[in-house]
């Protein structure tokens, strides 16, 4: 058997398996990582989940951890992509399009790659980063200094309400609506609901 550089190979296994030294380095990882994905956070503070969202949380991680730790066939980040996906899902009943699945699977495997070779710099990193980081992209700039792949003006396929700062539909006395084919009218939402007069 061979530890060194963090790698642990093994007769029954030819492919390199983490060290129990290198272990933990992964699980703070993928603890670090997780506590920076906003669309997670955001669905643990609302619980989502119900109130064993911080539960649910947290047993994420761990089968993140299992996943990375008691894989037999080679690990693919289409399968880490899919667990994360269906975890939200059934865990938190929503489902995540604004591409951060993608680049937290993309943070977790670069941070086991790294410590499959011995190189605990990705964590280091994230450890260095600001504890006020919650977004996936900016732990993504701490992890990658070199590539600049995220900014601040990046849009998000996430609906959020947010209230307009222009005029309201409230706002608006006469609104033209025009029927359509089949002589019906969209009427929008009223979400800023004026006074009543009288």
């Amino acid at each position: 058997m061979d530890t060194s550089n963090g790698i642990l190979k093994t007769n029954e296994n030819p492919s390199p398996i983490l060290s129990r030294e290198a272990v933990p380095f992964l699980e703070e990882g993928i603890f670090l990582v997780l506590s920076r994905w906003t669309a997670l956070q955001m669905a643990v503070e609302s619980e989502w989940g119900g109130r064993e969202s911080r539960r649910k949380s947290e047993e994420l991680g761990s089968a993140i951890l299992s996943w990375f730790t008691q894989s037999k066939e080679p690990l693919y980040i289409d399968d880490l992509e899919n667990l994360l996906d269906e975890n939200m899902e059934h865990s938190f009943n929503t489902e995540i399009d604004d591409g951060s699945v993608e680049e937290v699977a993309e943070q977790l495997m670069v941070i086991h790659e790294d410590l499959l070779q011995g190189n605990f710099e990705s964590i280091e990193k994230l450890r260095k980063a600001a504890p006020g980081t919650v977004a996936v992209s900016q732990s993504r700039q701490a992890m990658d200094d070199n590539v600049d792949e995220s900014s601040d003006d990046e849009g998000s396929d996430m609906m959020v309400d947010e209230s307009p700062l222009t005029e309201t539909v409230a706002d608006k006395t006469e609104q033209i609506q025009m029927p359509d084919e089949e002589g019906w009218c969209v009427v929008p939402p009223r979400r800023h609901r004026g006074k009543r007069s009288g």
